[in-house]
């Protein structure tokens, strides 16, 4: 394998407390080294100079669709999407059909991945059989499978004493178990943030309160079973504020918020535009403000796109009759560069730190930093070039996004697994 020599980036890796202007060198697909004029006779050169280059960033909340929904997204278009977006590493949640909830589904994906993915791919197994609720998955199988988490995805752990054991078997093997918080019978029905602009447009309301109770139920069973808890696109001012206390408590419990939901408020909605409708809705400005209050604070682990493919055929329905969920790795560091960065919410270094030690913080996959002997594993981004999103464009297989004809400033220019250059600008 060549070397690659990365030339003149300034260099930010939060693993290290780096913040310098130094070349990268990858040899045999690991890091080889760090530091100012570095040589390797014959090495591929990249010139980075006026580019960020930090560790590659890890999405550990994709949907990748396959097996059983080929036509929304596979493997490979999910990774070359991925990689468009400035990720080497993406983690895939189970829900598919068949279910992820075996060592059979585990080990198809992480073959497919190996087969055709441009990018790192790691499966998450379902919680329960099914995804049901009811009978727990064979979890020391799919870890053996490489499965690095498990999670239920938007189906929610609605039994108490179901997600107690669960907790207590994610604790025994150790894995972080994944919920999406939401009280379905709170929630039954509804279709955006019920709020003044669900009324306004006549639409049924998912109430924030439907997802406060489920993560403060589930800070308690965190804290009775001692399980590494993560909350998944966490949405409202509230759960973001129970998670802080938790985590000051000393509990092992961590959240990730998504672009969309630092970006928007229902009140950025389109009327009836499918392209808006996902779980957890976008909430009133007063939650998002707490959800960029919690990102700055240092309360939220990870930034997770929650890339949700469906083909126009699904998304393009009556807005109480389409899926929920939207695309967004293609997206997630312009936004994160325009809403976090230059609106001086949080510095470079944290936003990188949010792509990088943080995922890897609740995910442990061996990645997330520059170190000599680390994965070759590498983001190159810029905070200058203009670009614009154009959804037709997409390496993904579906086109629902609320993104499409925004210009960003700033967004990513390279990505390198391994050593190899998957995708450059």
């Amino acid at each position: 394998m060549a070397a690659l020599l990365i030339r003149n980036g300034r260099v930010i890796d939060p693993a290290s407390g780096t913040d310098t202007t130094a070349d990268v060198l990858i040899e045999d697909g690991v890091i080889a080294g760090v530091g100012p004029d570095l040589r390797s006779p014959g090495a591929e050169v990249y010139d980075a100079g006026g580019m960020i280059v930090a560790p590659g960033f890890i999405d550990m909340h994709v949907h990748l669709r396959e097996p059983g929904f080929e036509h929304a997204e596979t493997i490979e278009s999910g990774s070359r999407a991925a990689a468009a977006g400035g990720f080497t590493s993406i983690c895939c949640m189970p829900n598919t059909k068949p279910v992820n909830d075996s060592v059979t589904v585990t080990s198809y994906i992480v073959e497919q991945a190996r087969k055709k993915a441009v990018v790192n791919v790691f499966p998450i197994g379902a919680i329960t059989k099914g995804s049901a609720g009811e009978e727990i998955s064979a979890i020391g199988g799919m870890k053996a499978a490489g499965a690095v988490a498990i999670s239920d995805d938007g189906l929610p752990v609605m039994n108490a004493r179901v997600m107690r054991r669960a907790m207590e078997f994610a604790r025994a093997y150790d894995v972080p178990i994944i919920q999406h918080c939401e009280d379905l019978n709170l929630s039954a029905g509804g279709d955006m943030h019920e709020g003044a602009q669900s009324v306004r447009w006549g639409l049924r309301g998912i109430p924030a309160a439907s997802e406060d109770i489920m993560v403060s139920r589930d800070l308690i069973l965190a804290q009775l079973t001692g399980a590494r808890y993560h909350v998944a696109h966490i949405s409202t001012a509230n759960s973001v504020a129970m998670v802080a206390f938790a985590r000051k408590q000393g509990l092992p419990v961590t959240c990730e918020v998504t672009p969309h939901h630092f970006a928007l408020a229902d009140q950025d909605m389109a009327p009836y535009d499918s392209n808006f409708k996902m779980k957890p809705p976008l909430r009133s400005s007063p939650h998002r403000e707490g959800v960029l209050y919690a990102l700055a604070r240092g309360t939220v682990s990870a930034i997770a796109t929650d890339h949700a493919p469906h083909p126009g055929s699904e998304k393009m329905q009556e807005f109480e009759r389409c899926p929920f969920g939207i695309i967004g790795l293609e997206t997630a560091i312009g936004l994160a560069l325009d809403h976090l960065v230059a609106a001086g919410r949080i510095t470079l270094q944290r936003m990188v730190e949010l792509f990088t030690t943080g995922p890897e913080s609740v995910m442990r996959l061996g990645r997330g930093t520059l170190a000599a002997g680390a994965p070759g594993d590498v983001t190159v981004f810029s905070t200058d070039v203009e670009w614009t999103y154009d959804v037709n464009q997409s390496a993904s297989r579906s086109r629902n996004s609320p993104f499409d004809g925004r210009s960003f400033r700033g967004g990513p220019m390279a990505t390198i697994v391994s050593g190899e250059i998957r995708w450059k600008r």
